[in-house]
């Protein structure tokens, strides 16, 4: 695990090296800030039992208040009911996925600690700061959130940003690693319309570091710039396509 921020009371903690096998390559992030922690998109259960193992170093299970998924995917939510019944934490879900959560398992005796988030986001306090659940709606998922660290001035942005084979941490050369971006976005999103809507947004906040859930994290001004520029001209999705789908022979 590797600390991204640690000032005072307040950390910023990165795993990268949780996932086995075929499984696609995916981080975990965990704010601390005054005894309290926030666990973002803690995968599915191979992930789970390592993740909360390393955890210990970091704090104690009562000490997890929130759970954060970005969107409803399989290596977000999987591990939901472990993490509900091994803590107290609450659950915070697109309010469009909550009544599709419960088929991966979750048991009715947590499933009330889930709590849906609107449409035009929230704040949530963890050990009294407060950070932003920003709406990213369509990027890739129709109930889809990103998370401003106002302290860090880290924006954690799920699979916005994800890159696949790119073996880093974090982005050396931007124009080198656009490749390792680019099949995703223009075949996930189905749209530059989102893309665009998140880049007013994105300049609008402080940013440091942006944190992808998938591969490497674009840390440093010229390199946010640099990604939010890229976002905002981005072709993807149905532009990209003809107009009629092929019927097979």
């Amino acid at each position: 695990m590797l600390e991204l921020y640690s000032e005072g009371e307040h950390k910023s903690i990165f795993a990268n090296d949780l996932s086995v096998g075929t499984m696609v390559e995916a981080n975990q992030h965990i704010i601390i800030h005054n005894g309290e922690a926030i666990i973002l998109d803690p995968g599915g259960h191979k992930v789970y039992t390592k993740l909360f193992a390393q955890l210990s170093s970091y704090c104690k299970a009562s000490d997890i208040k929130y759970l954060f998924f970005s969107h409803q995917d399989p290596d977000i939510i999987a591990a939901a009911n472990g993490w509900l019944m091994v803590t107290d934490a609450a659950a915070l879900l697109s309010a469009l996925w909550m009544r599709f959560i419960p088929h991966f398992g979750v048991d009715e005796y947590v499933i009330n600690r889930i709590q849906p988030i609107p449409d035009e986001g929230m704040v949530v306090t963890v050990g009294g700061v407060d950070l932003k659940v920003i709406p990213a709606h369509f990027l890739h998922s129709p109930g889809n959130f990103h998370l401003y660290d106002p302290v860090s001035k880290i924006l954690y942005t799920g699979d916005l940003g994800a890159s696949l084979g790119a073996d880093k941490d974090f982005v050396e050369d931007f124009d080198a690693h656009v490749m390792f971006m680019e099949e995703f976005h223009k075949r996930y999103i189905a749209s530059s319309q989102p893309l665009k809507m998140w880049a007013k947004t994105a300049r609008q906040l402080d940013i440091e570091i942006i944190a992808p859930q998938h591969g490497a994290m674009m840390a440093g001004k010229e390199n946010v710039e640099r990604f939010i520029s890229w976002i905002d001209s981005l072709s993807c999705g149905v532009e990209l396509m003809g107009d009629s789908f092929p019927i097979p022979q």
